[in-house]
């Protein structure tokens, strides 16, 4: 077994050797706030965690005053993915490079509509089953996500009907790639990580928007260190975090299909997406001794603007420009918390 010493040594080292990744060169550190809290992901070999994975939002779509009534034209849409997770240490190197199998082991998504839309299958629950490796390193960075890029690319492809035409059916593959390719974001994204962070300290990063349309958007983050709890299974880091719009996207999470198709439903008749505003906050539960993350909840509500074209019986001038809202709520809970017990 390693001393922590020498881990904090290796795990350094490590992180030299692999660099950073996306928005990990901003950081506010809090000097004088109290000791540095070292956070690293830290799998340990055989030892199986278990994570459910819940995504869900509320559309409101508003078209605008319906003429001869006094109120808003408004459409509603339900959507939330329910996924279980196994991730199985196969092996942990020397310096604390984890190679993982992750097993989805349940995968359901529930949709309604006050359309009264007839419900297709959502390409997400063809998860069920599906193994994929991941490269994980201390530092929470993912090395390798060739295998889980494959996996985003094969569900895209599950998500068109069968047919001549390429029409794509409502699908919550964006929110799987945010349960999974983020999952260790907060960790990832400290400048400096060998050097710890104090409670107060603050750093930014960005997520990925899941939207039920199929464009690339990010929301900026800023985590703050607000409190180190002590609990049977260990120190608790209690990270917040907050959340706004971006006006660009710089990751590189894939996008799961490609070429030209056409939306079923009412977003196939919509263009010009636009994302207005986006706000909102988050809390997780880090476990700095165990180095692994048991909850974390991210909730906001994002405002797009959307235009129907010309050319759907309306002049030009007077074309419809629906207003969509949406709320999102993203849950990550650590299941078996009796193997953090376990020596």
């Amino acid at each position: 077994m390693r001393t922590r010493s020498e881990f904090i040594c290796l795990w350094f080292l490590l992180f030299l050797f692999i660099g950073c990744e996306g928005s990990q060169d901003r950081i506010r550190p809090s000097a004088g706030r109290g000791s540095r809290e070292l956070l690293s992901v830290d799998f340990k070999q055989d030892k199986t965690l278990r994570y459910k994975f819940v995504s869900k939002r509320k559309i409101n779509v508003n078209f605008g005053s319906n003429p001869g009534k006094n109120e808003d034209v408004v459409q509603t849409i339900s959507e939330t993915m329910q996924l279980v997770f196994e991730y199985t240490p196969l092996e942990v190197d020397s310096l604390g490079l984890a190679n993982i199998q992750a097993v989805c082991e349940s995968a359901e998504v529930k949709r309604t509509s006050s359309s009264r839309a007839k419900r297709q299958k959502d390409a997400v629950e063809a998860l069920k089953g599906k193994s994929f490796k991941l490269q994980v390193s201390p530092s929470g960075l993912l090395a390798d996500k060739s295998r889980l890029r494959q996996v985003i690319l094969e569900l895209g492809e599950q998500a068109f009907s069968v047919g001549k035409r390429r029409i794509k059916n409502p699908d919550m593959i964006f929110d799987f790639i945010a349960t999974q390719w983020f999952l260790w974001d907060s960790i990832s994204s400290i400048k400096s990580p060998s050097k710890g962070v104090a409670v107060g300290d603050s750093w930014n990063s960005r997520l990925l928007i899941p939207l039920p349309i199929p464009m690339r958007a990010e929301r900026e983050v800023i985590y703050n260190l607000d409190e180190v709890r002590r609990t049977k299974t260990g120190r608790l880091a209690v990270i917040k975090s907050s959340y706004s719009a971006s006006d660009s996207v710089e990751g590189d999470w894939p996008m799961p299909y490609g070429g030209r198709f056409q939306m079923r439903g009412m977003f196939g008749f919509f263009r010009g997406y636009k994302i207005l505003g986006l706000s909102g906050e988050g809390t997780e539960l880090f476990n700095i001794d165990a180095g692994v993350l048991e909850q974390a909840r991210q909730k906001y509500q994002v405002d797009i603007d959307a235009v129907i074209p010309f050319g759907l019986g309306q002049s030009k001038d007077e074309e419809p420009q629906p207003n969509i809202t949406i709320t999102q709520e993203i849950i990550t809970q650590l299941l078996n918390k009796e193997v953090l017990l376990q020596p």
